[in-house]
């Protein structure tokens, strides 16, 4: 579990992070938004052989595991051939989690290669119009 913040992400920089994923586990990514209209994007390979892929969106670290969300079901990606992207607007505020899920391999563990984003929407207010 790596809990991280939107204010974390945009720190990142430009850098790849990376997940060491053990086989039969997965590796989860929960981002804490408290403002709407934002974007989460991620990019992400893996090494060696494919990785599962999940969004889920959840309330509150209270809101029970069946009252969440999927935004993204549980997708089995060709990461180690391409390199996967994706995003998801922020609607309500609460913990976007993005899961790495290894569960299906018995033996080869995984590196994931990710890169966060978040961006804010660009609200146009007429300032630079004469």
């Amino acid at each position: 579990k790596l809990p991280l913040t939107v204010e974390e992400i945009m720190n990142f920089g430009e850098s790849n992070r990376e997940l060491f994923i053990k086989s039969s586990t997965y590796s989860i990514i929960p981002i804490t938004v408290t403002e709407m209209g934002l974007t989460i994007s991620w990019i992400f390979s893996s090494d060696p052989k494919s990785i599962s892929f999940s969004v889920v969106y959840q309330e509150s670290e209270d809101t029970p595991l069946d009252q969440c969300k999927v935004l993204i079901p549980m997708t089995r990606c060709n990461s180690h051939k391409e390199t996967i992207r994706g995003q998801v607007k922020v609607r309500n505020s609460g913990i976007y989690t993005l899961i790495f899920d290894n569960t299906f391999s018995r033996f080869i563990s995984k590196r994931v290669f990710y890169h966060l984003a978040v961006e804010r929407p660009v609200i146009y207010d007429g300032s630079d119009f004469p």
